[in-house]
């Protein structure tokens, strides 16, 4: 059958919490989903994870955390951002990172509509 790209139920329960946002965009990257917060990216889901973009500091912060690793999808970290796997996806914690993804993406310049 179709592999799915990505879990949208995950997808779903991240929509949820950003369901105030007003500058919320979604956009397929990654193989996954991204969603945007004035045009900057603040979170994605590829396969079954969640991705978080926290900045330098917020991502070394995290990966003391459990269930966090370093996104090393071209074979070397990508600095600020990380994968939360499947285990620390309760309700409680898909809400507390997509939050401080959020927090982050909000506190960036926005990008020009394109």
């Amino acid at each position: 059958g179709l592999s799915v790209a990505y879990d949208e139920e995950l997808a779903d329960r991240v929509r949820v919490v950003l369901a105030d946002e007003p500058s919320l965009t979604e956009r397929k990257m990654f193989g996954g989903l991204a969603f945007m917060i004035g045009g900057n990216m603040a979170c994605g889901i590829v396969k079954d994870e969640l991705m978080l973009r926290l900045g330098a500091e917020g991502a070394d912060a995290a990966l003391d955390e459990p269930h966090v690793r370093e996104m090393d999808f071209t074979g070397r970290p990508m600095t600020g951002l990380v994968y939360v796997e499947r285990a620390g996806l309760d309700d409680a914690g898909v809400r507390r990172w997509v939050e401080r993804a959020a927090g982050f993406a909000r506190a960036l310049p926005p990008k020009a509509k394109t």
